[in-house]
């Protein structure tokens, strides 16, 4: 063996190890930047909730969600005016249109009659500081009709009106979607909220029944889309209320981010 042979193969098995080594998934997947960032948890019911912002593999936000654990459903307070919670979003990773998330469970469900008096969870995720949705206030629930609150045609999707009845304290007024199943002699299950303030987009809420989310499903559906937004930034066009077994938990997610 002379000892150019002998230097040259130590180099050989490296240059091979390193060509295995890129084959791998490992060095393939290098560049995908897809991640999940974590909410700190809250106590709700008697498990937790939390929010999470999943990223894609270019890093761009494909997915907003509020996650609870299975035992959250359990042990929610029977008062018809039960507290607020409030989750912070992700310390970590990218910044989004949204700004906090606040849920209100409904025991007894709110009006209208026949509709949305069955208990429920508002999912808002708020676009705007806590400190500003504080600040709202109505003479009454009728005022969401005003001509003070209707927001500019752009801001409202197709299909979506203000009804008198909407206007909420610490919220906005609450903007409903006509075409959805349950104004057509549907149960109610799940539906989608855009929520003003002042002429300004506020929130959007998905708005889904305890029994549905009972159910465990695999839900999802498209969201009607405003021409335009009051606060710059990347939107979603769709949501799901999904259960996974593998984590023993549900997620309602807005997804789709244009």
């Amino acid at each position: 063996m002379n000892t150019m042979q002998a230097s040259a193969r130590p180099a050989t098995r490296a240059w091979l190890a390193f060509v295995a080594l890129a084959a791998s998934p490992l060095l393939a997947s290098a560049g995908d930047l897809s991640a999940t960032y974590r909410g700190k948890p809250v106590p709700f019911g008697q498990g937790q909730a939390h929010t999470v912002v999943r990223t894609d593999d270019a890093g761009k936000v494909a997915a907003i969600s509020i996650v609870l654990s299975e035992q959250a459903l359990a042990g929610l307070p029977a008062a018809k005016m039960a507290p607020a919670y409030l989750l912070r979003m992700p310390a970590k990773g990218p910044r989004t249109v949204v700004d906090h998330v606040v849920i209100n469970w409904e025991a007894a469900g709110h009006p209208p009659p026949k509709i949305y008096d069955v208990p429920h969870f508002d999912f808002h995720f708020y676009m705007v500081k806590r400190a500003e949705t504080m600040k709202v206030r109505f003479a009454s629930d009728a005022e969401s009709a005003d001509p003070g609150q209707q927001p500019p045609a752009e801001l409202l999707p197709a299909g979506y009106i203000l009804p008198p009845g909407t206007a909420v304290p610490k919220m906005g007024v609450h903007a409903i979607n006509t075409k959805a199943p349950e104004f057509q002699q549907q149960p109610f299950t799940a539906t989608l909220i855009y929520g003003y303030y002042n002429k300004r987009q506020t929130f959007i809420e998905p708005m889904v029944a305890l029994s549905f989310l009972q159910s465990k499903p695999a839900f999802s559906a498209p969201m009607e889309r405003p021409a335009s937004y009051s606060k710059a930034g990347s939107y979603p066009s769709s949501y799901s209320v999904s259960y996974h077994p593998d984590r023993k938990s549900y997620e309602i997610a807005l997804k789709g981010f244009q």
